[in-house]
């Protein structure tokens, strides 16, 4: 994959005439055609912003299908062409319905899969930088061990991977979703709606991943691009200014949400879920509890990870080469030694432990969801939980507790009809209720034999 040499500015700069498009004329003569089929009557400036294209382009594009005879002008203005309205003639609406057979897709013109692979490797090129008070504060309302933020900040700034490991109720999703909430808010990033190969269709844009900058923030991130009279960018108004995606994948992801999805009834292609990560992160939470052993991904992705160039295909057995451009973090609760094997681990470049609170820090946890749920401190009371629960029977502490155990204790104070409080009496009845005991947990097997026998 070539690594760009021109700016963004230059790969997005305008186009004025169709041949310029870089994609072919019948897939945008289609788009025309559809959107004419849907909308009856449609002028000029509604061609050039649905289809993101100058309005010089849907001038010429219009000019020649009326020759064909294929649409007529219904309205016209006093400015010349380029205020007329058109309408579908009887075989421009026959020409409308064969396009939908091959694509019913209608928006943006999209662009070429070259245009789209070195607009993103020019802005990937250099990786988001951060620093440690940024990092801190995108962490500051968690509760971590000091200089926690060494130990993220610099994966971040490599822009690669990053493993977060370690025992459930940590904030491992939380610290992940806080990495992801700082690249977001950095420098966004220019992305089409839709990418084209061979005549098909790749939808890029998910309204779920990609937010647009808003118009009224659009000058603080356009200085290298030339404005018009209504202080917007001189360029190709088929790409949108939006913030850095942020995928997230749990359990349910599987092995085909990793590859284009082919939409039969749309009859266009859905970009695989890292393609929409491109340029942001994409966090695989809850590792190794997916719908597809380890295996599968490790196999899957063991290239990308190591050459950030992914390989997609089309229905046809066309195969595509596209950046594998994201900042992929992976979350989970099991081993990793006994998830994948060192081969895998070496390609994600830092791994980090998220382990148990301290009784320090498991102090300043309980203390904080006090304030946050309003139950007054007690200082006793919080003695006998440690001593009681914690350190008898040797139980790891949790980062989720002390929020878990006092919303406990609300409910209990609420069905009793007294304000929510704390005593020895009543956090032993919110912990019996939290905790299950080993000793105490029924044989299922022997129950239902019972049952049977009975």
């Amino acid at each position: 994959m070539a690594i760009p040499h021109r700016p963004i500015r230059e790969i997005l700069a305008p186009v004025m005439d169709v041949e310029s498009l870089g994609v072919p004329l019948t897939l945008v003569q289609d788009m025309v055609f559809r959107l004419m089929f849907n909308e009856g009557e449609v002028s000029i400036s509604r061609f050039a912003s649905k289809l993101g294209i100058h309005t010089s382009i849907a001038d010429r594009l219009l000019s020649e299908m009326k020759q064909e005879h294929l649409v007529e002008v219904k309205k016209a203005g006093g400015m010349g062409s380029l205020s007329f309205s058109y309408i579908l003639t009887d075989a421009g609406s026959k020409r409308a319905r064969e396009s939908f057979e091959r694509s019913q897709y209608i928006g943006r013109v999209p662009v070429s899969l070259e245009q789209y692979t070195e607009a993103i490797l020019a802005q990937t090129a250099k990786t988001v930088k951060v620093t440690p008070a940024q990092v801190q504060k995108a962490l500051s309302h968690l509760i971590l061990p000091e200089g926690f933020d060494r130990t993220v900040g610099p994966a971040l700034n490599a822009g690669t991977s990053l493993f977060l490991y370690g025992p459930p109720g940590n904030g491992k999703t939380t610290i992940s979703e806080a990495l992801g909430g700082l690249l977001s808010s950095g420098n966004p990033i220019w992305l089409p709606d839709a990418i084209t190969v061979s005549g098909q269709f790749i939808k890029i844009y998910d309204p779920l991943v990609h937010y647009p900058i808003k118009q009224a923030d659009m000058e603080l991130y356009t200085e290298d691009f030339a404005l018009d009279s209504r202080k917007r960018p001189r360029m190709d108004s088929r790409w949108r200014l939006f913030k850095r995606p942020m995928v997230m994948a749990g359990g349910e992801l599987t092995l085909d949400s990793l590859d284009l999805r082919f939409e039969p009834s749309a009859r266009i292609y859905e970009a695989p879920l890292q393609l929409k990560a491109n340029g942001g992160m994409f966090l695989i939470d809850d590792f190794g509890r997916q719908q597809m052993a380890p295996e599968e991904l490790l196999n899957r992705w063991i290239v990308p990870l190591e050459s950030s160039i992914d390989f997609l295909r089309l229905q046809s057995g066309q195969t595509l080469e596209v950046p594998f451009k994201q900042f992929i973090v992976f979350s989970t609760n099991l081993d990793p030694m006994q998830l994948v094997d060192g081969a895998f681990l070496r390609r994600i470049q830092m791994k980090v432990l998220v382990d148990g609170p301290s009784e320090r820090l498991f102090y300043q946890l309980f203390t904080i969801m006090c304030q946050m749920l309003h139950i007054p401190f007690d200082k006793k009371s919080f003695v006998h939980l440690l001593q009681k629960w914690y350190r008898e029977p040797n139980r790891t502490m949790q980062a989720v507790h002390p929020r878990d155990i006092l919303k406990t204790v609300i409910s209990i104070c609420e069905y009793d009809g007294v304000d929510p409080h704390l005593s020895p009496v009543m956090l032993d009845d919110a912990c019996t209720s939290y905790f299950m005991d080993a000793s105490q947990t029924i044989d299922v097997n022997k129950t239902v034999a019972r049952g049977a026998g009975e």
